[in-house]
């Protein structure tokens, strides 16, 4: 079975990111970042001998990468006194031109995050993903998952492993105390054709948190979904579930039915400035069946995953 592990990425939106975008305008700190993910962990002297560059150039850009968190740093005991050994976490950076579209009601905030735009992703075949117009890269090839056509994602489907989206913390901004926190999205279980009867625990992590896990009933083929294109097969997933994951200060709630004890205080969403969504299939799950997950023109609703914010009033 192939799988895409150990791989990520971070996207980056240009307005709120200003420095980081400036960081990376500069051809020594793109070398010293390319030269981290070729060759893994290197101490300064190293990066200087490779690139050919005085230490205290390298030593700068260095500090300017770190500052933007696009690379990492770590002193360790030398042979003579200390060194800082460079590091770079992410495969790929993504630079997003526009923000995720957020609505603003009364004493709600909505954020409606399209499929595509996931920040990390570790998936084992059967995988892939389909646009509005067809297939994206390759089936069943999980590189594919870190294919920049990926932002046009509008049905994405995995065996085991997960896929994890970064939320703005439009609450923390305001300064506003959420009361409530829900998430909604489109899902079925995954199987090669379908299969009404093929149950499968689909987790949601919440900054880390495991919110709960609902087990899907099946993968639905038995009539073509709502907004499924034309040009997708009938025996392939049509359409899923639309599921209400709703966390308050009494636990979390899945449709209305209590699911876990998982409350807000729990997520500690006013140390954070983002609010991370985690889907996927937990190791040792009793029913690994898969998921699909259905976004706009594709499945019975019509929509990306939304998140939405209730504040106090």
């Amino acid at each position: 079975m192939s799988s895409l592990s150990n791989r990520s990425f971070v996207m980056v939106v240009a307005e709120e990111n200003g420095e980081t975008v400036r960081s990376l305008a500069s051809p020594v700190r793109l070398h010293i970042l390319r030269l981290l993910r070729e060759r893994g962990p290197l101490n300064v002297n190293d990066i200087g001998k490779a690139l050919g560059l005085p230490q205290s150039t390298v030593a700068t850009n260095v500090q300017i990468l770190e500052k933007s968190a696009l690379l990492r740093t770590e002193t360790v005991k030398a042979s003579k006194g200390q060194q800082k050994i460079c590091s770079t976490p992410f495969d790929e950076i993504v630079i997003r031109l526009a923000r995720p579209p957020v609505e603003r009601k009364q004493d709600l905030i909505e954020v409606a995050m399209p499929l595509g735009l996931y920040t990390s992703c570790s998936v084992s075949a059967p995988c892939g993903l389909c646009s509005e117009d067809g297939v994206i890269g390759l089936l069943d090839v999980p590189d594919f998952f870190l294919d920049p056509a990926r932002m046009q994602a509008m049905l994405i489907w995995f065996s085991r492993g997960y896929v994890e989206y970064k939320f703005p913390n439009n609450a923390k901004l305001m300064k506003a105390q959420i009361e409530a926190l829900e998430f909604s999205l489109e899902m079925s279980s995954e199987v090669p054709g379908t299969n009404v009867n093929w149950p499968s625990d689909i987790s949601l992590w919440v900054n880390g948190v495991k919110i709960g896990t609902w087990t899907s009933p099946g993968d639905y083929g038995d009539k073509r979904g709502t907004y499924t294109p034309r040009w997708w097969k009938l025996e392939g997933s049509q359409y899923g579930k639309l599921t209400n994951w709703r966390v308050t200060e009494r636990g979390t709630y899945l449709d209305g039915i209590k699911l876990s004890s998982v409350n807000l205080a729990q997520l500690d969403l006013q140390s954070h400035h983002s609010i991370r969504l985690r889907i996927g299939i937990e190791e040792g799950a009793r029913h690994p069946g898969g998921v699909n997950i259905f976004g706009r023109h594709f499945g019975n609703h019509d929509q990306d995953i939304l998140l939405r914010m209730h504040l106090r009033r």
